[in-house]
């Protein structure tokens, strides 16, 4: 087990299977020494926790949550390119969608869940620039999705 599993295990969580696509992509790419991960939405054992709009049908804090998951399924993603999670340098970049009721206007504070688990887990390492958006629509109706670019030892 990497160091980094380790630690998610300290913190009470388990680096999940890779998350199977939802249309025609791979779950990451290598590409020299970066990785970049499609979307991942926050799929537990092939399903959706939650479905719906931020700040309607799920709150702030669920959806903080479900962007947690999709940061798991991001590095599971990561894990299968490259073998073992301790080779990841640095989180270079979260792209993180919250699918948001009109009024809602409180995205950054849902990617934190992922930004908050990346540092937990990486230390140094999963200090990262970030985005966060507000969508209409995400696919299968998810909350969250949440993409990582990282650069990972040669």
């Amino acid at each position: 087990m990497s160091k980094v599993e380790e630690k998610l295990a300290e913190l009470g969580l388990t680096l999940p299977e890779v998350a199977a696509p939802v249309a025609a992509y791979v779950p990451a790419v290598r590409t020299g020494e970066y990785v970049f991960t499609s979307g991942q939405l926050p799929m537990v054992a092939g399903k959706l926790p939650s479905t719906g709009k931020v700040g309607a049908e799920v709150t702030a804090e669920e959806a903080k949550q479900l962007a947690q998951i999709c940061a798991l399924n991001a590095l599971a993603a990561i894990k299968s390119v490259i073998g073992d999670l301790d080779a990841v340098e640095q989180v270079v970049k979260v792209v993180g969608f919250v699918a948001s009721a009109p009024d809602f206007t409180g995205q950054p504070g849902v990617i934190n869940g992922a930004s908050e688990l990346l540092g937990a887990a990486l230390g140094a390492a999963g200090v990262h620039a970030r985005s966060a958006v507000g969508v209409a629509v995400l696919p299968l109706d998810a909350p969250v999705e949440v993409e990582l670019q990282v650069r990972v030892r040669s």
